[in-house]
């Protein structure tokens, strides 16, 4: 049985009609406020391909959490720094190293949490978890990473708070690490759950740079806690936060893992 429409009502189109023009023209007027910004914010984007979404924030004095007209540009400009910089990723530049004399002492704990708060991780019965597409998921324990081939690497980690520091780090080529275990490498993203419950991941291009080192010593000697142990992955290319600590557990995938500082609004790629 059909139901007769009811009338409309002029009166109520030219309402809907006055507040979506009201809409529209209330946007406009934020992106004009905001042009001058959104400008600037623009091309830092392009020549500083390090600037995370959450310094774009600051830099346009805009809360990331209001999904407003500006936090969608912002959120579409940070999407497509990330292509930009993959697209710009050159898999056989090196970062710069260093000599033994120029390693900064001490070495500065940094996380997201204070340093009393390291976790405290016994070795003896570490287990790291693979998973994904891999040939093999059997889980590593130490003395199984020790049996791979070791390279030492002096790099520099870049915070994004500002600073940075030069540190010995010992390990694992990551190449060789995905070798080992059959990782699909035309898969998109390798992808790391801590014991400190950070999480964070990396396009594949990176994981296989010669320079990426899944991380055993800090120096001469097991990395120490607040560095990490047992395990952390070094990435020379990347910001600070791109290298995870007290790894728990390795996987590969093609959908996107995101990350820890990632989700809350800093830029993914985050390197060079």
């Amino acid at each position: 049985m059909s139901h007769p429409r009811k009338p409309i009502n002029p009166a109520d189109t030219g309402h809907a009609l006055r507040d979506s023009r009201a809409q529209s023209q209330r946007e406009r007027i934020v992106l004009a406020e905001h042009k001058p910004q959104l400008e600037r914010v623009q091309r830092r984007l392009f020549l500083r391909s390090s600037l995370s979404l959450g310094a774009l924030a600051m830099l346009s004095g805009c809360n990331m959490q209001d999904g407003d007209s500006v936090d969608k540009v912002l959120w579409a400009m940070s999407r497509w720094n990330d292509r930009v910089q993959g697209w710009l990723f050159n898999p056989n530049r090196l970062a710069p190293t260093y000599a033994a004399s120029q390693i900064t002492k001490p070495f500065p704990f940094n996380a997201y949490y204070p340093e009393y708060n390291v976790p405290d991780i016994d070795g003896s019965d570490y287990a790291l978890e693979i998973s994904g597409l891999v040939a093999d998921r059997s889980d590593w324990n130490l003395a199984r990473l020790r049996t791979l081939p070791q390279t030492s690497q002096i790099t520099r980690h870049i915070c994004i708070e500002g600073w940075s520091a030069i540190g010995e780090w010992r390990g694992v080529p990551f190449r060789t690490f995905l070798q080992r275990i059959g990782a699909d490498t035309s898969a998109r993203y390798v992808g790391f759950k801590c014991a400190d419950h950070y999480y964070t991941s990396l396009d594949m291009a990176t994981a296989l740079h010669p320079q990426t080192l899944l991380t055993l010593d800090f120096g001469n000697a097991p990395l120490p806690p607040k560095y990490g142990y047992p395990l952390k992955l070094r990435v020379p290319t990347k910001l600070g936060f791109k290298n995870p600590k007290h790894i728990a557990a390795i996987f590969v995938t093609n959908e996107y893992p995101g990350g820890y500082w990632e989700d809350q609004g800093y830029n993914w790629f985050s390197g060079s």
